[in-house]
């Protein structure tokens, strides 16, 4: 993932000033040349909202002229599309909302679809769909029988309740079932681009209600087309996860299946700060007809407090006739990453399968070493 300054730099803030400068050549932009020096130790976030901010306060009016003049740059001879898209559409929204009229918000639910195949626009949604919901979901189910795909993605995309740096919207939270005439509309979308955003909402819908997800997959299922399977399968992966019966039944993973676990063995009881723990572990079918399974495995790594917590990892799916075996090698590994602290000491491994945990084997990360030469 690139830095924040390689995304939303001052070179892309010169760009927006070059680009609005063209078509309102009476405005000084002044507050969006400040803020384009001002964007050293934000978050891409907070760079966003500064430059939006900024925008807004450079070009005051109405609603109608903020649009018309954004407008213009989108058709103006300079480059109008990348990272700074983010702050326009955000304060497009944000005018809409401050002009209060239905008229505004129409025409910025408008503005923003025609932007996001510039970059997005599923960040600036949020603040619509705050505003009216009902409003908002209602126009954006007609964008999924748009030409085009960036317009359909962001029906889904842009109202997928837990979107990765974005707003949450109370009223999806709250109502799980308000977004689904949307991802009904395009789980069969000829485009994979739309269709990982379905499955990917449909996960996050996962986190507050498995069965309302169990149930939109199910029925989706009984009307599938050749990518149904997969998309369904991306959608269920958290629940496959957490072994829930209802997910686990639908993509025909046996319910209580009889299988032996044996392990998981370590390689190693205490693990160097950087390294892996490898482990091994056999499964047997001990039933009487062939089993489908999910095998996940769990690391339960330390926290800072001193307690655990356990992060599912995906290890891999089989089909085992009666009394088949099967032997499974693994190595996790503990190096250092931007997403993830790691804490020395006891940690612990555990096997699941088909949701069902076993064999659960503690061991010690060791201490970083050159963290405390340092």
């Amino acid at each position: 993932m690139p830095f924040a300054d390689e995304l939303i730099g001052a070179q892309t803030a010169r760009a927006l000033v070059s680009a609005v400068a063209v078509v309102a050549p009476q405005a000084p932009l002044s507050a969006l040349r400040r803020a384009a020096g001002d964007l050293a130790g934000r978050s891409l976030r907070e760079r966003s909202d500064l430059l939006g901010e900024a925008l807004r306060r450079d070009l005051p009016g109405d609603y109608a002229t903020f649009a018309r003049t954004i407008r213009a740059a989108r058709d103006g001879a300079l480059p109008f599309h990348g990272w700074l898209v983010w702050p326009v559409t955000e304060a497009v929204a944000a005018a809409a909302v401050a002009d209060g009229t239905l008229t505004a918000f129409d025409d910025a639910m408008a503005l923003l679809a025609d932007l996001t195949s510039r970059l997005t626009a599923e960040f600036a949604l949020r603040t619509l769909l705050h505003h009216d919901l009902d409003r908002a979901l209602a126009i954006i189910r007609g964008w999924t029988d748009s030409p085009d795909p960036d317009v359909r993605r962001l029906a889904s995309e842009g109202t997928r309740p837990f979107l990765p740096w974005a707003k949450r919207v109370p009223g999806i939270l709250t109502d799980p079932r308000a977004t689904l005439p949307i991802l009904d509309a395009l789980y069969r979308d000829e485009s994979e681009y739309v269709r990982r955003s379905v499955a990917n909402h449909l996960n996050d819908l996962s986190r507050q209600q498995p069965d309302i997800v169990a149930e939109t997959a199910r029925s989706w299922l009984a009307a599938p087309d050749e990518n149904t399977d997969r998309v369904v399968r991306h959608g269920l992966r958290t629940l496959v996860k957490q072994g829930h019966p209802g997910a686990l039944a639908l993509l025909g993973f046996t319910a209580s299946a009889p299988v032996e676990v044996v392990g998981p063995a370590l390689a190693a009881t205490e693990i160097p700060f950087g390294g892996s723990v490898g482990f091994t572990a056999t499964i047997t079918n001990t039933g009487t007809g062939p089993v489908t399974l999910a095998v996940d495995y769990i690391v339960h790594h330390r926290k800072a407090n001193g307690s655990q917590r356990g992060k599912t990892f995906k290890l891999t799916t089989m089909i085992l006739a009666p009394g088949e075996q099967r032997r499974l090698v693994r190595e996790h590994s503990f190096r250092q990453i931007t997403t993830r602290r790691y804490h020395p000491g006891a940690h612990a491994i555990e096997l699941q399968v088909n949701g069902v945990a076993s064999g659960r084997t503690e061991f010690t990360l060791l201490p970083d070493v050159d963290a405390a030469r340092e």
